[in-house]
């Protein structure tokens, strides 16, 4: 799974920082063992202490990367009011001394679901996304955006490349641009709702214990918007990966079957405007690999589009 190469583990953080983990852990770390996937330049790990419990730590500062604080900070706010009842790892504790951030959850012993999607994790999965809409209906996190608000801006992408359209831009989006730009403004108007959504559900953000149970991790961009729009964006990841009819999904899911077909074809292609306009960008400090990977979820989309817009 393609992830940040330029992370951080536990020994790289100052002996400040690493006692005031321990402080909330209650606990001295004798083990440290970072884990793959996600962007963030900063710590991603596991950790064991002398005593045998075990965490799962994660802390940046803005010499790494100058926003990745202010999600950890957003981050703490929306996990420390998650209700027991949704599928997501318990925020121990945070520690903040204005430079570096640090996130303690409990740990939760899984791994990411493989992809290619297997047809078994993907039901799973689903199953969970289903389970987790109910339990945070209505949102249980006071002054979070909403979807529409978070998620304007980076739909407009397609308004910024028809401005300013790449010299590599996909023939067919060059020749559609008038229609995307509709279906994504569209989109936006779609994404009313009082669930706590997650937004940025994909693999490296979900974990599989052995028992099958399903944990959603990493909540920086949680906002309210309708219940079935983080099912909609996982099969972005599981369409990306191949292997499924994220079509035929679509049209069967609880969550999505009934709803418009506009709806979530604006969905996508506000998404695909957003990956391609970003795509084209230098990428940020501390993330060399993101461009990339929002180029791939770019090209996995517009065939989909294609077929979906009339």
């Amino acid at each position: 799974m393609q992830g940040t190469a330029t992370r951080i583990g536990w020994g790289d953080l100052p002996a400040a920082v690493r006692a005031a983990v321990e402080g909330i852990i209650g606990d001295r770390v004798v083990e440290a063992v970072s884990q793959p996937g996600g962007y963030s330049p900063g710590t991603a790990d596991r950790v064991r202490t002398a005593g045998g419990r075990r965490a799962f730590v994660k802390a940046v500062n803005p010499a790494l990367n100058p926003d990745s604080p202010v999600m950890h900070r957003a981050e703490a706010r929306i996990a420390g009011a998650l209700p027991a009842s949704a599928p997501t790892p318990r925020l121990l504790g945070c520690h903040d001394d204005g430079d570096w951030v640090a996130l303690v959850f409990s740990d939760v012993d899984g791994r990411h679901p493989a992809t290619p999607w297997r047809s078994d994790e993907l039901t799973r999965v689903l199953g969970a996304l289903e389970a987790m809409a109910v339990a945070l209906t209505p949102s249980p996190v006071a002054h979070v955006p909403t979807a529409a608000d978070l998620l304007a801006r980076d739909f407009a992408g397609w308004h910024r490349i028809a401005a300013d359209p790449p010299p590599r831009l996909d023939p067919w989006a060059r020749a559609h641009l008038d229609e995307l730009r509709a279906a994504a403004d569209e989109g936006v108007a779609a994404l009313t709702g009082d669930t706590l959504c997650h937004v940025d559900v994909r693999a490296d953000n979900l974990l599989l214990d052995a028992a099958g149970r399903v944990t959603v991790v990493d909540w920086p961009w949680a906002c309210r918007g309708p219940a079935w729009l983080d099912t909609a964006l996982l099969l972005v990841n599981v369409r990306l990966h191949g292997g499924h009819d994220t079509e035929a999904l679509l049209r069967r899911l609880p969550l999505t079957a009934d709803v418009d077909p506009a709806a979530l074809t604006g969905v996508y292609a506000g998404l695909a405007g957003f990956f391609t306009d970003s795509a084209r960008r230098p990428p940020p400090p501390g993330i060399p690999t993101v461009r990339a990977f929002q180029q791939a979820q770019a090209d996995a989309l517009l065939p989909w589009l294609a077929q979906r817009l009339p």
